[in-house]
């Protein structure tokens, strides 16, 4: 059966506007901070106040003062007198009086003995323990055994049973048990009875979803060490304890009430962002945000409504063809990694054919979640819906709350009975006309006759309604992924002269070339890569300033690379791989037949672009700047000149302005013949303030006398590009000294304000 998944992607706009300007973004999300501090007052609590003296991992010394019977203990100064009273340990007690108090406490509160203080642990034994041959039967080491403890109904599984089923308690069920013990003891009050529980309140919600986690202290010592803990142990005085289920969730349940709700989810702090495109005189919003939308602001209201009522907000210019663009790179993207055929359903929406493919991905309801995941990941918001038709799919998606919707295979048009007709994609003259009539929801639509409803809006609707049902099929448009081109030849015995290996790069061409013309492309960069018999691979790199796939002018460039490589013990694979490829068609003869053919630049500029650099060749092109260093920029030596600035509407005031466009390198201004890329510093100016040019000068060693000059041509700093700009001011001059060279230099300021310069000369060119 067919699946089709339908994903929407409602802020596009807004979400690209925000990766390509991060400050637009909300801010990440900061977790709540969990204060522990009333969870480790009752830990000191249940504990009494007393630490263990003995070092941690040491094992049992006969004879230290913390393991003697008749030892005595001293309080613990700030420790235990805070515990308060008759609770505390004061001097005088020994070890049974301990092992009393121990004891006295609920099973469900009374902590491991790793916790109290390991009085009763045997110490390791000093060799590592190697099995021996029969597993471990008789080697002498004791296995402990399992033995079932029971505290108020709870027990313990057999060692396997734990291992492999991984033995953990919900929350709840630590809730429910600590619940019995108090209702079982209600004359013993836990040590954490008295504690305050004000600033771990608020936290316990979050901590209730943790997973049960064991007490380093809740099992059998892996080391083979026997202590009060371990089944089978047995110390006098103090009762078995092994498993009571504790968890951390448990512990934070038990300790920190659940008085105060949980903090509120953080809000969005972004901006309200908006773009904008311009509508015949009016410009009206096209995209708007989630805050924005808070502020009820919706796409079609004009900018200046919005900007009345809402001054806070971030306006940007639309970009519908680059949100297209993007759009297709997204489903491409997908179609390489999700689902072979994926479609563009509109300019927020994509189809993906599911059929045969969702399980590839864990089922339906795994890949649609991860769609959407991956995508928030990177700042993008989606819904995804799933059904049997596009129609279904794009109605659920559009319009139902969820952000995975997934109608079950063969679902009828009723699922979709309370979404508004909309959810059809029926036009808006067809809304509109249904709104009057009273029909709001695909159900009131799907109940009319088909044969009035042709009648009155055309067979549109009808077709709607046949899609979404299935009765009328709709097939997909789906995007094509770009193939990489490449041709590959192995060899039996490897090549190692230079004849046979231009033999084959000529077979390899004439196949590159088919391929292109196939694929109704031309090539501007090729590869050549060639495997030695060591797998080491030699690349040689050709480039054309056009898309070609003509062969002789391919193989005439690659044959001059021949010598660039090092076959080594041999040649074993050679392989063309197209870089680079652009659309290549039929071209429009220009000019008159009857004037010849025009030679081809294109065949002398790959010729010596491949041989010293696309660097080293380019073309210059005029830049709309005063500037003189800005209004010159490089490009490649036949590229297409660029595009022309688009004709104006018939209402806009620029066509007012009746004065030609002049070209920034206009004869009225002369430039010199060489442009330095930076200006270069002068000594030893002689010059008459405020407006004659120098009458000598030195640059790079060399004194000149000038003996005639013109100007100055004064050129203001362009003030909206840089701050600094905004006062300079240089004073150009075209000078000639005694030997017939002509310079072209500039004094920085205007020698009536210091703002506007040091009074600094510069060379900036040369003429001729």
């Amino acid at each position: 059966m067919k699946r089709v998944a339908s994903l929407y992607l409602p802020d596009w706009s807004i979400d690209r506007l925000r990766r390509a300007e991060p400050a637009l973004a909300p801010p990440p999300e900061r977790r709540v901070a969990l204060d522990l501090a009333a969870i480790k007052a009752a830990s000191d609590a249940e504990q009494g106040g007393k630490a263990c003296d003995a070092p941690r991992n040491s094992g049992w010394r006969p004879g230290a003062r913390w393991a003697r019977d008749d030892a005595v203990f001293a309080p613990l100064a700030g420790v235990d007198e805070a515990t308060g009273g008759a609770e505390a340990c004061w001097a005088g007690e020994t070890r049974a009086d301990v092992a009393r108090r121990v004891a006295a406490i609920p099973a469900h509160q009374r902590p491991p003995m790793r916790e109290m203080g390991r009085r009763s642990e045997a110490a390791a034994h000093p060799y590592k323990y190697l099995p021996g041959d029969d597993g471990g039967k008789a080697s002498g080491w004791v296995e402990p055994a399992m033995v079932a403890v029971r505290a108020h109904g709870e027990g313990v599984r057999d060692k396997d049973t734990r291992h492999r089923h991984h033995l953990t308690r919900h929350p709840s069920e630590s809730q429910d048990l600590s619940r019995q013990a108090r209702d079982a003891h209600p004359s013993q009050t836990p040590a954490s009875a008295g504690v305050t529980h004000k600033t771990g309140v608020a936290t316990s919600a979050a901590w209730n979803a943790m997973p049960a986690i064991r007490y380093p202290g809740d099992g059998p010592h892996p080391g083979g060490r026997r202590g009060s803990n371990d089944a089978g142990a047995s110390v006098p005085g103090v009762a078995p304890f092994f498993d009571t289920g504790r968890s951390t969730a448990g512990t934070v349940a038990r300790v920190c009430r659940d008085a105060v709700p949980p903090p509120a989810p953080a809000q969005d702090s972004a901006p309200p962002l908006v773009t904008v495109q311009k509508t015949g005189s009016r410009i009206e919003i096209a995209a708007v945000s989630a805050a924005a939308r808070a502020l009820g602001i919706a796409p079609g209201m004009a900018l200046t409504q919005v900007r009345a009522a809402s001054p806070e907000v971030v306006v940007r210019d639309a970009d519908p063809d680059g949100d297209a663009r993007d759009l297709h790179r997204l489903a491409v993207a997908l179609a390489r990694r999700w689902s072979p055929s994926v479609a563009i359903a509109d300019a927020q929406s994509l189809f993906l054919d599911l059929t045969g493919v969702a399980h590839l991905h864990g089922g339906e309801a795994r890949m649609a979640a991860r769609i959407v995941r991956l995508l928030a990941r990177i700042g993008i918001t989606a819904r995804i819906a799933i059904a049997d038709t596009t129609g279904m799919a794009w109605a659920c998606a559009h319009h139902a709350a969820q952000r995975v919707t997934i109608l079950p295979p063969g679902a009828p048009l009723d699922a979709l009975a309370p979404l508004p007709a909309a959810a059809l994609r029926i036009d808006g003259h067809a809304l509109e006309l249904l709104r009057r009539l009273g029909i709001d929801t695909v159900g009131q639509l799907a109940a009319l006759p088909r044969a009035p409803l042709a009648r009155r809006f055309g067979r549109a609707v009808p077709l709607r309604l046949d899609q979404a049902s299935g009765r009328a099929a709709e097939p997909l448009d789906p995007v094509t992924p770009p193939v990489a081109i490449s041709v590959e030849q192995r060899f039996a015995e490897p090549l190692l002269t230079a004849e046979p290996i231009a033999h084959w790069i000529a077979q390899l061409v004439t196949r590159l070339t088919d391929e292109l013309a196939r694929a109704g492309r031309g090539a501007r960069v090729l590869l050549l890569a060639a495997t030695r018999i060591d797998a080491a691979v030699q690349v040689v790199r050709v480039g054309f300033a056009r898309p070609t796939r003509a062969p002789d002018h391919m193989l005439r460039l690659l044959l001059r690379r021949i010598e660039r490589l090092d076959p080594g013990f041999g040649i074993e694979a050679l392989a063309l791989h197209v870089h680079r490829a652009d659309p290549l068609g039929a071209e429009a003869l220009e000019g008159d037949l009857a004037d010849g053919e025009r030679p081809d630049l294109a065949i002398l500029v790959d010729a010596i672009v491949n041989r010293i650099g696309a660097r080293r060749l380019w073309r210059a092109r005029a830049v709309e700047s005063d500037v003189p260093e800005r209004s010159v920029g490089g490009t490649a030596a036949l590229d297409p000149p660029a595009r022309a600035a688009p004709e104006l509407a018939r209402d806009d005031v620029r066509r007012l302005d009746a004065r030609g466009h002049d070209h920034p390198w206009h004869p009225r201004w002369p430039r010199p013949a060489r442009l330095l890329r930076r200006p270069e510093p002068v000594d030893n100016v002689i010059a008459e303030l405020p407006d004659r040019w120098p009458r000598r000068f030195t640059w790079r060693g060399i004194t000149h006398r000038i003996v005639r000059g013109d100007g100055p041509e004064r050129i203001t700093g362009e003030w909206w590009r840089r701050v600094a700009e905004r006062d300079s001011v240089r004073d150009y001059f075209q000078v000639e000294d005694d030997e017939g060279r002509r310079f072209w230099l500039f004094r920085r300021g205007d020698a009536q304000r210091s703002v506007t310069g040091d009074l600094s000369w510069y060379v900036h060119g040369t003429f001729g």
